[in-house]
């Protein structure tokens, strides 16, 4: 694994850490959005160890299936990539109740997961 995508996988795991730490909290809406980014930092990790580059986007599925990931894993990206905006903003109409944020946490944990095996 390359030292870039070494270190991109470390901030989505320090992500998913915070992601944890916020919903022990009963922060869900920044757990949620914590999950998000840390799904497209390991995703773009992944890309960085496939390709040498990324695309600059936060859509998680496009990147999912930029990463030839298997179905199951772009269905889970796209369970998490509205936490992206959903998440940060007020007026937004969603809100993140504590299973939601179970659910995003597994999501994730499966997601990154998946990533660190296909990164090698």
């Amino acid at each position: 694994m390359t030292p870039e995508a070494q270190n991109w996988l470390k901030r989505a795991h320090d992500d998913l850490d915070a992601a944890r730490f916020n919903f022990s909290g009963a922060k869900y809406f920044v757990a949620a959005f914590l999950c998000q980014q840390a799904v497209e930092k390991a995703l773009k990790a992944l890309l960085i160890g496939q390709t040498g580059r990324f695309p600059r986007i936060h859509d998680l599925t496009a990147l999912a299936k930029s990463a030839k990931a298997p179905a199951k894993i772009v269905k889970l990206c796209a369970k998490i990539t509205p936490a992206y905006t959903a998440a940060r903003y007020p007026d937004a109409p969603e809100e993140y109740s504590k299973e939601d944020c179970e659910k995003l946490l597994g999501y994730s944990e499966e997601v990154l997961k998946w990533t660190e095996k296909n990164l090698g």
